[in-house]
């Protein structure tokens, strides 16, 4: 096929009385789409830019400007290859054929067609640009009507837009209109792989489930903090209040976050990274000089859950777009992703940590030596990320009823976690009355 492509081009350079050229990926593409089922078919109108179709080779004309009469015949194989054969659309769980395509136009950069999808289409309806338009090739978009056969426009669509090779960073915003006037709104860089359109509660359980589990373990400062929490405390028993503190936290501060409850400031997400950098030097050097009791270790790993978990609300911000009417679940499920992740690093720690302390080390230098090291890692991303910090400028809010009604609601939330603390600390208390410790280990 490639060849083909090449003596094909090869040709219109030698024949044609006009300049050709090629081009590499631009460095920032966004794509925009709009999806509708409408009885027995569905639209897809997608608009990207025309240096996205790297290699099309458009002919020009006088001063450089696009040919519209010669380039047009050129377009619909390109669509093909870069557009068509990159997206998949299923109905339900079959795949879709590869679409019609209905028409294509050429449209100036100025050109404000996509904003809606009654104006996308009924752009495809108006005149084509002519050689009477001076304009230079970058400097257009190629928008596409794909149409597929279906057999109900109410049916479980998902798409999987494949279409991170149409430049070095690939955005797709697409808006996607379903019978009875529902919307659903995405946008995800490079490839977001199957998208469903409105998932199941299953579905949609299952999706976050996965991507909790793996932002766990792809969270090296997260995952840092937990190490520091298993140091001292190397048994199962006396790890489950401390671990179950720390998810608690941060599963109040993450749902809150996802419902509104976080300040939307700028400057807000770097002070949340900051302050989870600190949150593991105190944790190592707490290791070091002692880490206490567990009743006190819980609590301390509660007050830094709470800001841990503002941290795993960044990352969830542009997956919830996924949930569709699933808010809740999809957040509980995430929770029940990291909680899963957080077993596994536990599960593999603690083995390997009494191996360490019991055949190559003593466990007051070992848990010296592990914690110094983490906490000179995490004071360098302390300062790394103060420095960032420290770029935001900070502006009081306006003290009216607004602001005092968001303080009022502040101190009923603090009000609440104080009190579930509390509650948790006395039941602790009690267990550990009826308990007691069977070893030195256990006195912590």
């Amino acid at each position: 096929m490639w060849k083909t492509r090449g003596v094909r081009f090869a040709a219109l350079a030698l024949l044609l009385p006009f300049r050709v050229f090629a081009h590499d990926a631009p460095n920032d593409v966004t794509v925009r789409a709009f999806l509708k089922p409408e009885g027995h078919q569905l639209n897809l109108l997608v608009r990207a830019p025309m240096a996205a179709l790297q290699d099309l080779v458009l002919p020009e004309r006088g001063r450089g400007y696009l040919d519209f009469d010669r380039a047009g015949p050129l377009l619909p194989a390109e669509v093909k290859v870069w557009l068509s054969d990159a997206i998949d659309i299923y109905e339900g769980s079959s795949l879709l054929p590869k679409p019609r395509v209905e028409k294509i136009r050429i449209a100036l950069e100025s050109d404000k067609s996509f904003v809606t999808y009654e104006q996308a289409l009924a752009h495809f309806s108006a005149p084509e640009l002519t050689n009477d338009t001076d304009v230079v090739w970058n400097q257009t978009f190629v928008d596409v009507w794909f149409v597929y056969p279906i057999q109900s426009d109410k049916a479980a669509f998902s798409i999987n837009p494949a279409l991170a090779k149409l430049g070095v960073r690939v955005l797709t915003v697409l808006r996607v209109l379903l019978p009875g006037g529902i919307e659903r709104a995405f946008e995800f860089s490079e490839e977001p792989g199957l998208v469903r359109i409105d998932p199941s509660w299953t579905q949609a359980a299952g999706r976050f489930v996965v991507d909790g589990f793996w932002h766990i373990l792809d969270g090296t400062d997260h995952l840092l903090f937990l190490f520091c929490l298993v140091i001292p405390f190397r048994r199962f028993r006396l790890l489950v209040p401390i671990v179950t503190g720390f998810t608690v936290a941060h599963s109040i501060t993450l749902i809150g976050s996802a419902y509104g409850f976080a300040p939307d400031a700028l400057w807000f997400p770097p002070l949340i990274e900051t302050l989870i950098a600190l949150s593991i030097v105190y944790m190592a050097v707490e290791n070091c000089v002692g880490a206490g009791t567990v009743h006190r270790r819980w609590m301390v790993a509660f007050g830094f859950g709470l800001v841990h978990g503002f941290g795993f609300s960044f990352a969830l911000r542009q997956t919830l777009q996924f949930a569709g009417t699933h808010l809740s679940t999809s957040l509980l499920s995430f929770n029940v992703g990291i909680e899963i992740g957080q077993l596994l690093v536990l599960a593999v720690l603690i083995p390997v940590l009494q191996l360490l302390f019991r055949y190559l080390v003593t466990e007051r230098a070992g848990t010296m030596i592990l914690s110094v090291f983490i906490a000179h890692t995490a004071w360098h991303w302390m300062l790394d990320r103060g420095e960032v910090l420290r770029k935001f400028h900070y502006t009081w809010p306006t003290f009216d009823a607004l602001w005092l009604a968001s303080v009022l609601r502040g101190l009923m939330a603090v009000t609440l976690v104080a009190g579930l603390v509390w509650l948790v600390n006395v039941f602790l208390r009690r267990r550990n009355d009826f308990n007691p410790p069977q070893d030195s280990t256990e006195l912590q």
